[in-house]
């Protein structure tokens, strides 16, 4: 009677499963279930692939692994040594989770979920089954785990934070595109990704809040330095209650804004001189500082606004402004003029 091979019993989520008898004999029964495929596994290479239906081991239908086997005399009358290897075609669903970085060396943390099946079970086969010996669903969601991380850590390592952070859906897609690519040459299809989580240090936070409201770079760093700092002089010994007032160093505070400096120039030979000075330093002349600009708008007694020189108020009518004899404007409680010191009628 001839010998029967077939998964029995397989879960919904067993993805691969190892016939225990290496000594297979012509004439047995191999039999596939549908959404199955089994694969004939010799010496690390995948061979001869079949589908589902129930299939009869003969020379006819393995004819990659039979140009192997005529060079042994006798073969054909025999038992042969290989693994059968079952893998399901169903979906299935793995996790990720690792450490890595971005291009700013910013630390990132980042989880969640991918769903893939086996497109080309030889391929498959030969490049995870074989090569790596993960012949258990267990081993084989622990390679596909690793080797998931591996491929997402060295592609998010050439982004910067800004631009994975807090995007999860841009993040997904590009995972997709990214894993998709590494999965294909192994013989599996990606079919989604979807993070779960994404988070760097507190430190990296701020940094990224401080620049979305338009903050400076440097800035920032700046910012973070005095943090820092103040920390760890709360922080020293000196620091203690009663113990006084630290310092921040002055390397770390805002430079002081200079005010402009006025200078005067001369109204004879043009030279420049400092605001404080009564005679010009080029000719020797008398120096007269410019008066300050005149507002170009003034208030009436009303509180209208009515434009700088105007003698009476546009809206009200109210006389704005008085003139002494020598028509030096004055204002109405005074008696004599400022300038020329005439009386005031």
């Amino acid at each position: 009677m001839p010998k029967v091979i077939q998964w029995v019993g397989a879960g919904v989520d067993d993805i691969v499963w190892r016939y225990p008898i290496d000594q297979i004999e012509w004439g047995s029964q191999l039999i596939v279930e549908e959404a199955q495929a089994a694969i004939f596994l010799r010496d690390g290479k995948a061979y001869d692939v079949f589908r589902a239906g129930r299939h009869t081991i003969t020379t006819m239908n393995l004819p990659l692994l039979t140009r192997v086997l005529s060079a042994i005399a006798g073969y054909e009358k025999t038992p042969f040594t290989a693994t059968v290897i079952y893998v399901s075609l169903r979906q299935f669903q793995g996790k990720f989770g690792a450490q890595g970085q971005t291009k700013e060396i910013a630390p990132l943390k980042f989880f969640g979920g991918f769903w893939f099946r086996i497109s080309e079970p030889n391929l498959f086969v030969q490049e995870v089954v074989g090569s790596q010996s993960a012949y258990t669903t267990t081993q084989l969601q622990e390679f596909l785990r690793g080797y998931f991380n591996e491929v997402l850590i060295d592609e998010l390592s050439r982004h910067s934070i800004a631009e994975v952070y807090g995007k999860l859906d841009e993040t997904s897609f590009l995972a997709k595109n990214v894993v998709g690519s590494a999965f294909r040459r192994i013989g599996l299809e990606l079919i989604d990704v979807k993070f779960e989580g994404i988070d760097t240090t507190p430190e990296w936070r701020d940094r990224i809040f401080y620049l979305s409201q338009g903050v400076p770079v440097a800035e920032v760093l700046r910012m973070q330095t005095v943090t820092k700092t103040a920390e760890a002089l709360s922080q020293s010994p000196g620091a203690a209650v009663g113990a006084g007032v630290a310092i921040i160093p002055p390397l770390f505070q805002q430079p002081a804004q200079q005010p402009p400096s006025v200078l005067l120039v001369c109204p004879y030979c043009g030279f420049q001189n400092p605001q404080q000075v009564k005679f010009c330093g080029n000719c020797g002349r008398p120096l007269t500082p410019q008066p300050p600009a005149q507002p170009q708008t003034q208030t009436c007694p009303n509180g209208h606004q009515v434009p700088a020189g105007s003698q009476f108020c546009p809206t009200c009518g109210v006389k704005l402004t008085l003139f002494c004899p020598n028509g030096h404007p004055v204002q109405p409680s005074m008696q004599f003029c400022p300038q020329c010191g005439a009386k005031l009628q």
